[in-house]
């Protein structure tokens, strides 16, 4: 079996301990190997699907519908292959009035 040190441990967390363990009937250093085993076991990974964490929450709750917009046809894309663009435009504009 493994042995650990705790160093700068706060006083009034050791006597905290000390009375958790008397109420437990236990000894101090069985009081932490308890509370250290408990929270090892107890940790958990965290929730890697973000849509079943939410619904998780809410469902309890009755869930929430939500509105969603209607989607609508964005502008259409700039194209830079034809030589009608706004560049090209100020070129020959700049051209007209330099000559």
């Amino acid at each position: 079996m493994a042995s650990i040190t705790i160093r700068k441990l706060d006083d009034r967390v050791k006597a905290r301990l000390r009375l958790r363990a008397a109420r437990h009937g236990r000894s101090m250093e069985e009081e932490a190997r308890e509370i250290i085993a408990k929270a090892v076991i107890e940790t958990r990974a965290p929730t890697s699907n973000l849509y079943d964490a939410i619904r998780k929450i809410v469902e309890p709750l009755g869930g929430i519908e939500l509105e969603l917009p209607l989607r609508v046809t964005g502008r259409e894309p700039p194209r830079f292959d034809q030589d009608d663009d706004v560049g090209a435009r100020h070129k020959r504009a700049r051209r007209g009035r330099s000559a």
